[in-house]
């Protein structure tokens, strides 16, 4: 029987200018849906062998398991790998000043912090990817009331030539859905064609929004739903553009990406964390990066197998829409069982402390 612990990383106080309920709170309730949609059998990612991260390297050998160390880290809500320096994963904290850094996987150490200038302050960035042009483009795309932003907003600016402590003038575009305000944890722009891509997040399943062919910084850029996906917390293309990956709270699918749109699904392997948060591929794409919020977090390498992407179970045509890890094999009950009253446990006990503090 596979034992899963749910630790709930320690909060701190928001910094966000407009009052609306902690962030906290709202991802205790989203971890305990996703846990019943685990016991329902939505989650068969479960159901197969249990994905084992490799341990950490020694400090020479990047893209490993590695600790982030930098105290400032507590809530990395996006991942993305460096393309222009190689081991090196960029990150952010989800409420914060417009500051990223750039952790080398050897040591877990941060190598660059950079200040994004012109942005304003961040109401609550979730996703970070690099694109095609070498741009680092940042999701500030959430929304824990979902939908009472009526515009989010993505930021850019060229990823930096060399890693050191900076200040840069970062582009900033303004966002709308077409079918209106909903949340979002998970940008992704593609590797050939640059375009940007977001995975809205429902318990009731999300759908995957298309950006324009180019982002307008003087104007309004509206994304079209274009498919329609799981829960997501977040999501990464293969280096060679020819999959998306998109993760959630227990589990990850990946899909076959062709003409601009999800094709056939398949289960992927991933760890359990304490709050599963962000994904990327290694730069050579042998490899899926996961990552979670916390002080001290880790991020967990899982190899991609040969002939079957990262899979650990067979694929099916369509577009994807199934439930929190669908498919497979149904569930596997114990493992379920366990989650639940992790997650119940862990929601009842926030809400004794709440109403008693």
């Amino acid at each position: 029987m596979v034992k899963v612990k749910i630790v709930r990383p320690p909060s701190r106080p928001s910094q966000r200018s407009s009052p609306r309920p902690g962030p906290r709170a709202g991802r205790v309730r989203s971890a305990l849906a996703a846990a019943v949609l685990v016991l329902a059998g939505t989650a068969g990612a479960l159901s197969g062998p249990a994905a084992v991260a490799a341990p950490a390297a020694p400090a020479a050998d990047p893209d490993r398991t590695f600790r982030i160390t930098d105290p400032r880290i507590t809530e990395s809500s996006g991942l993305a790998a460096s393309r222009a320096h190689p081991g090196v994963y960029w990150t952010h904290n989800d409420q914060d000043k417009p500051l990223i850094y750039g952790i080398d996987s050897r040591t877990g150490e941060t190598v660059a912090t950079i200040t994004m200038r012109g942005v304003g302050e961040p109401r609550d960035m979730e996703a970070i990817s690099v694109g095609a042009d070498g741009d680092i483009y940042v999701g500030d795309i959430g929304d824990n009331l979902n939908g009472s932003w009526d515009h989010v907003w993505i930021y850019r600016f060229p990823e930096p030539k060399t890693l050191a402590d900076a200040t840069v003038d970062a582009t900033q575009y303004t966002v709308k859905y077409a079918d209106g305000p909903r949340d979002a944890e998970a940008m992704m722009v593609h590797p050939t064609t640059g375009r940007v891509y977001i995975a809205s997040k429902n318990e009731d399943g999300g759908g995957l929004y298309e950006g324009p062919a180019e982002l307008s910084a003087g104007g309004t850029n509206t994304f079209t739903r274009v498919g329609e996906v799981p829960w997501v917390t977040d999501g990464a293309f293969s280096p060679d553009g020819k999959e998306l990956v998109l993760r959630s709270y227990f589990s990850a699918r990946g899909y076959v990406w062709k003409n601009g749109r999800l094709g056939a699904d398949h289960r992927v392997r991933a760890p359990i964390q304490g709050q599963a948060e962000s994904v990327t591929y290694t730069l050579d794409g042998s490899a899926l990066m996961f990552g979670t919020e916390g002080t001290r977090s880790q991020v967990e390498r899982v190899d991609i197998e040969k002939g079957g992407g990262s899979s650990s179970g067979a694929g099916s045509a369509g577009n994807g829409a199934s439930g929190d890890g669908a498919g497979g094999d149904g569930g596997n009950i114990t493992i379920g069982a366990v989650v639940l009253v992790g997650a119940a446990v862990l929601f009842f006990g926030f809400r004794r402390r709440k109403q008693g503090g």
